[in-house]
């Protein structure tokens, strides 16, 4: 298993775009300029979500949780994401983990991430999301 392998690039290259559509849609002055319909290609039909607070969301809860979020922040959201390694990797499915700290309105925050994701031809970065669980590294600060 390489972290160079090409299925790895491609889910690397996701995390990293996804990550960035965030910080656009939940921003005030880019959220108009966002294509929301990315959501739907980049979540697989089964795709759930485990966040830090521990609740299960499925696919459509995702996307309207993501979708009600929607220019919630003015310039004071961003995301960095480090620390990507693969773990499980077959022809056409790879599990990856990182580390995603937010800044939010003058807060801080660390989570790990790990994420399922299968080949798709037609998703963004050529992997669809069908899994992701996230624990806190370190909560918000208060």
């Amino acid at each position: 298993m390489s972290q160079e392998s090409p299925l790895f690039q491609k889910a690397r290259a996701e995390v990293l775009a996804f990550h960035r559509f965030f910080e656009e849609w939940y921003d005030a002055a880019t959220a108009d300029s966002v294509d929301f319909a990315r959501c739907d290609r980049t979540f697989g039909q089964s795709f759930h979500m485990i966040p830090p607070t521990g609740r299960l969301f499925n696919r459509a809860e995702t996307i309207e949780l993501i979708r009600a979020n929607r220019a919630t922040y003015r310039g004071d959201f961003t995301i960095e994401i480090t620390d990507i390694s693969a773990g499980f990797e077959t022809a056409d499915t790879i599990v990856l983990t990182y580390v995603e700290a937010q800044w939010r309105a003058g807060k801080h925050s660390r989570r790990q991430a790990s994420a399922l994701f299968t080949a798709s031809s037609s998703a963004p970065n050529g992997v669809e999301w069908q899994h992701l669980h996230e624990t806190w590294l370190q909560m918000p600060d208060n």
